[in-house]
């Protein structure tokens, strides 16, 4: 019997979890859940033979070590900064292992030291990074092949809420973790290339600099530039491609009205708040308006921010309930962007009966024999339930598949790596199919952004 052992099981683990335990019987499996509270996995495993919940902190050596050693292959579900204590006792006990987060400094140091030992340290194989790197590659090669030169190259991708849970003003709700939206775009300019111009926008300016996108079967979006584009033309091998840009979707309308929240200073995170605690909503609203004995706080920020009465975002922002002066925000030495989560949470978490949505869109520009094309791939994913989202099934699912195939020797080329190259991504993506995760692809008028040549 092979063991198993996830390290996790937060809420991108459930369909993790599932596929593994439906496979464990044909496949000969044992799956171990190790976490800092066994609720969620014992709930997750639902009394199926093959799986077992056990607490485990991570800080504690020796209970880790041991685990690792009795197991054949270790997925790391935690959070990014605990896989490489993870990924050592791997490489000391000789263990495969499996990864969803990016690669950082620390685990690419560790490339050497596991192809001595024949060993796959496989990252960056959920949904983004992971799903976007396998497709983008799938058309890439193939394209390639052709003896094609590659023009464009532009990826989006957005976790969303599904259609019929679509239910504020803002079209969103929190489908993945608050923090990591509210604090979206800072740490440095927002970088790309466009028609061999390359681009910056400033953090202030992120959300008023955005692009549209039609993706087929689920309508209009925008989306606004991740942080930095240029670094996937070393990684998928596009070093001289004239326009990279990758983003975040979003339904048309959401960026325009965030900006207000980064303008006025509410999405900061590098300070904290005076009796942060026992402020009210409006009265953190009126920690960034200036002082008036006569105005009203509603109206300072209309004026502030020139925004009519009759504009939706004024409407947007009463949905929120932000100039409510009985709420408070209840948290001890908050920093802005907290308490401004606090907020949003109010409004904006899933209810029991809400279902989240993936999008995902590619567009790849090339030239061949003198003809410029264009090809257009997109995936849309509705969550089944609160358990089984969108999210965990396009982040989890890969994640299973990676460690049944690496398991069986069907993926074996050893180190520190991500899922680009054709023994890994044409696998996954072809299993991935009899789970509803396909791309709708299709040829289209090559766009660019400059095709009468002119100065960009």
């Amino acid at each position: 019997m092979k063991n198993i052992l996830i390290i996790g099981a937060g809420k991108s683990s459930s369909s993790l979890i599932k596929y593994l335990l439906d496979k464990s019987d044909e496949e000969n499996l044992q799956i171990l859940i190790a976490d800092i509270s066994t609720n969620n996995a014992e709930r997750l495993i639902n009394n199926h033979p093959n799986g077992r919940a056990i607490i485990l902190d991570v800080f504690d050596k020796n209970q880790r070590e041991n685990l690792i050693e009795n197991s054949d292959i270790v997925i790391s579900m935690l959070p990014a900064r605990f896989h490489t204590e993870v990924a050592k006792d791997c490489i000391t006990f000789g263990k495969h292992m499996v990864t969803a987060s990016y690669i950082s400094e620390e685990m690419k140091a560790l490339d050497q030291a596991a192809k001595e030992k024949g060993l796959v340290l496989m990252n960056e194989i959920g949904l983004d990074p992971g799903l976007d790197h396998m497709s983008a590659m799938k058309i890439l090669d193939r394209v390639k092949e052709k003896g094609a030169k590659m023009l464009l190259f532009e990826s989006f991708c957005g976790g969303l809420v599904a259609p019929e849970s679509d239910t504020n003003l803002w079209n969103y709700k929190f489908t993945w973790n608050p923090r990591n939206v509210v604090l979206a775009g800072q740490g440095g300019a927002a970088m790309f290339i466009q028609e061999n111009t390359y681009k910056y926008i400033p953090y202030q300016k992120l959300f008023r600099r955005t692009e549209f996108l039609n993706i087929s079967g689920a309508g209009k979006f925008e989306a606004y530039a991740n942080r930095d584009s240029l670094k996937y033309r070393s990684i998928y091998s596009l070093e001289n491609i004239p326009t990279m840009y990758r983003g975040t979707i979003r339904k048309v309308g959401f960026s325009r009205a965030w900006n207000i929240f980064v303008q006025l200073g509410m999405t900061d995170d590098s300070y904290t708040i005076e009796d942060s605690e026992n402020m009210s909503y409006r009265g953190f609203v009126n920690l960034f308006l200036a002082y008036s004995p006569s105005d009203s706080v509603e109206l300072k920020l209309r004026s502030y921010l020139k925004i009519d009465q009759d504009d939706i975002m004024w409407d947007k922002l009463l949905e929120l309930d932000i100039f409510n002066p009985n709420k408070k925000i209840g948290l001890k030495n908050a920093t802005p962007a907290q308490m401004l989560q606090k907020i949003l949470e109010d409004h904006w978490t899933l209810q029991e009966d809400d279902k989240d949505m993936i999008v995902m869109q590619h567009l790849f520009g090339y030239e061949i024999d003198g003809e410029k094309k264009q090809i257009e791939s997109s995936l849309t994913v509705i969550g089944e339930n609160q358990t089984y989202t969108a999210m965990a099934k396009t982040v989890g699912l890969p994640v299973g598949i990676a460690t049944l195939k690496i398991l069986k020797g069907e993926i074996k080329t050893p180190g520190v790596q991500i899922p680009i190259s054709k023994e890994v991504y044409e696998p996954i993506l072809k299993e991935l199919e009899n789970y509803g995760i396909t791309f709708d692809e299709k040829e289209v008028p090559y766009l660019g952004y400059n095709p009468n040549n002119v100065m960009g």
